[in-house]
């Protein structure tokens, strides 16, 4: 099972326009409304608020989306 992430850590994801690398903002362990979609998490199951660092766009993954990077 890969490595449990929490807040703060530097992580990596996939985009439309390719690989795209940021941070872990919050972990949700219950359902929520995001960007005008509903995500079913749980504390089995949590979903991750990420944050990218070139944009400052926030989006909502899976663990199995996210790489955890090595800190700056």
């Amino acid at each position: 099972m890969a490595e449990e992430l929490k807040k703060g850590d530097r992580v990596s994801w996939g985009t439309s326009q390719g690989r795209t690398q940021g941070e872990v903002t919050r972990i949700r362990t219950s359902d929520f409304e995001f960007a005008d979609q509903h995500f079913t998490a749980s504390k089995d199951e949590p979903m991750y608020m990420v944050t990218s660092e070139k944009t400052g766009a926030e989006a909502a993954h899976k663990r199995s989306a996210l790489r955890k990077l090595a800190d700056k």
